[in-house]
């Protein structure tokens, strides 16, 4: 029993913080939506979102965490992107991805210190930097590991087709939204 849990957190951990991670993405879209969601809603989106990120990056920890102590990857590796040894472009996507998505927890949480006058903006560029780190996970995800199971590639297959949609029905919202239409 041990070892089968031991080897499904080796590999099992990192699919579990990027589909974990991929539906913060998602339920960070689905916060913005002013179209189907009244206010009310969109703050329960917005706890979704919040909880799924922190659930993401625990796993993202434990991750971390079982790659080294399994000596999968050095202390380093884990701490310094493109350090790696064996893998240094696929381990060091996976590092900056991590420093990405703490980042946006940071920034998500600080949220109230961008409230001032113009800093909005700000505040949005930092937190959009969800979706370069996204991309980076699911690129080391596929690639850094040992050849994925059809499950994994499969998981990865409907994260990346769910962001791909949302993040269209987002952009066409804004477009109409800056032509001037209903939002």
């Amino acid at each position: 029993m041990a070892e089968r849990t031991q080897e499904f957190l080796d590999f099992g951990a990192g699919v579990l913080a990027l589909v974990s991670l991929t539906s913060t993405v998602l339920w960070g879209l689905a916060a913005t939506d002013r179209r189907l969601l009244g206010s009310a809603h969109r703050l329960l989106a917005q706890g979704v979102h919040r909880g799924l990120a922190v659930a993401g990056l625990g796993f993202l920890a434990l991750h971390i965490w079982v790659k080294v102590a399994e000596d999968r990857t050095s202390p380093t590796a884990a701490t310094v992107p493109f350090t790696d040894n064996t893998q240094p472009f696929l381990i060091g996507l996976g590092t900056l991805a991590g420093y990405l998505f703490v980042a946006v927890a940071v920034t998500g949480a600080a949220r109230s210190a961008f409230t001032g006058v113009g800093r909005s903006g700000l505040w949005r560029t930092l937190h959009m930097a969800a979706y370069p780190a996204w991309g980076a996970a699911l690129v080391h995800g596929l690639h850094a590991g040992r050849p994925a199971a059809g499950w994994v590639t499969a998981a990865y297959a409907l994260c990346l087709i769910g962001v791909a949609l949302a993040l269209t029905l987002r952009m066409r919202t804004r477009q109409r939204e800056a032509r001037g239409g209903r939002p």
